[in-house]
Order: C-alpha cells, then structure tokens, then sequence
C-alpha cells in the first residue's frame, strides 16, 4: 500500500435526454462501470484535468465543467489498498459524441438514465453520482 493519496477527476457528462455517460473499464477497475476521467496531474486544475481526460477517453470537448462533489474512497482504500479522492464535475455543454479513445482501458461508452444505471460502478463514481442525485457536495464511503 503506498501511503500517498492521489486525486482523481470524474466527470459527470449528461445529455439533452438527461442520461449520464458511463463506461465499462479494462484493467485498473476492470469489469466495474466508471465516469469519464482519470488522475489529476501536478499543476492541472480540476477544470483543465476533466477537460484532458475526456477528450483522451471519449473525444468529446467539454465546453463547460464545473465542481460539484468530492469523495473519499475508503472501500477502494481498503480493497485496491489504493486512497483517492475524487473530485466530481459536471457538464451538460459539450460537442461531439462519445467514442472509445482508448479500448486497452474501456470497453465502450454508453449513456444511461440516472434510474437505471448499470452495475457494478466504480466506487468514487457512484459516490459521484449519488451527490450528483442527492445534491450532496461530500460523501465517504
């Protein structure tokens, strides 16, 4: 177990029909469904860094993010031994469609109704997610 935390960055990208883009991971959170976005990187602010990591995984450009949650992952902590939290932004402007930028790491993107969304999710996105619902700015799993 290192004993840094790191600070990752999931986007919360939502659609004219109200549906969230979700992919299914490869590898690191492999088989777990998971935001768009990644770590963020020394300097980068948080806007900056969910820009780059969409743009990496699904080639769509975020004209528009904003921070709205954050999330302490201790599930992940005790079960990866990896400690992130996760800085939650969300963006409802946007260009382009989403494809599959790097298939050694996704399977796809889908979007989904926030009713039914798939399982299992990552844990720092679903904690996203429920701030996103319950209009929370913290939550620690």
């Amino acid at each position: 177990m290192t004993n840094k935390v790191g600070v990752g960055i999931g986007v919360i990208i939502l659609n004219e029909s109200n549906q969230i883009l979700l992919g299914l991971r490869k590898g690191r959170h492999g088989g777990l469904y998971g935001l768009p976005g990644g770590m963020l990187d020394l300097g980068e602010t948080f806007e900056e860094c969910s820009k780059r990591e969409v743009m990496e995984e699904t080639g769509i450009i975020l004209n528009n993010a904003e921070v709205i949650a954050v999330t302490n992952n201790i599930k992940t902590m005790q079960n990866e031994n990896i400690h992130n939290v996760s800085i939650i932004l969300l963006s409802r402007q946007f260009s382009g469609e989403p494809k599959n930028m790097e298939p050694e790491k996704c399977e796809g993107w889908n979007w989904f109704n926030l009713e039914q969304l798939p399982k299992p999710i990552f844990e720092g996105s679903l904690s996203g997610i429920k701030c996103f619902i319950n209009k929370n700015f913290y939550l620690c799993s």
